[in-house]
């Protein structure tokens, strides 16, 4: 059951997260599944307060949850070159269900988990449906895509900028640690913002 008016501002890492009771180590509860999506509430420090769609609450380190976007791009983004959500439906449709007859394959005894590994590792599959709104990952393009039943706009992308898009950093990176990289701008290839 869904908390009225829950909306996701985190997801939980890709590998879940221990919880807290309070903001407090020595009170530890259930661990949190991976990608859950969850409301911060509070922060105190690294302490994040979240809440879960089912109303259970719980304190976790906030600095690891992962932000969802609260509005979704504008249909004309330039970076989008997916007009239609069907492929890429049916692609995410065909990646659960090769995962689903992975998992099927492992429960009935027909794999070991080393099998069930490499069956598996090449499955990449996103999808967040909340209501005429989609997010899908397009394994493809190596991005996310916001769709709105009509067409896609490109939300965020695993590919490096192009060279020429690039400002160049300077000389040395702000604080003056040469070990860690800067911060790049992008300017989008139309010049805009």
């Amino acid at each position: 059951m869904t908390t009225p008016g829950f909306r996701p501002t985190h997801v939980v890492p890709r590998h879940g997260m221990p919880a807290w009771e309070a903001p407090d180590p020595a009170r530890p509860t259930v661990p949190l599944d991976p990608l859950l999506p969850v409301q911060l509430l509070e922060r105190r420090g690294d302490w994040g307060h979240i809440l879960c769609a089912n109303g259970w609450s719980a304190w976790v380190d906030g600095r690891f949850l992962v932000a969802v976007p609260q509005d979704p791009p504008v249909a004309d983004d330039p970076l989008a070159d997916v007009a239609d959500p069907r492929p890429l439906l049916a692609r995410a449709e065909q990646a659960l269900g090769d995962y689903r007859a992975a998992v099927e394959a492992l429960a009935a005894g027909g794999l070991d988990g080393e099998s069930f590994r490499q069956r598996t590792q090449d499955l990449r599959i996103g999808v967040v449906v909340d209501g005429e709104s989609v997010w899908l990952y397009d394994t493809v393009q190596g991005r996310w895509v916001y769709g709105d039943g009509m067409r896609l706009s490109t939300c965020a992308t695993d590919a490096e900028p192009a060279a020429e898009h690039v400002a160049q950093p300077a000389a040395e990176p702000f604080g003056g640690d040469p070990g860690h990289a800067p911060t790049r701008v992008v300017t989008p290839p139309d010049g805009g913002s």
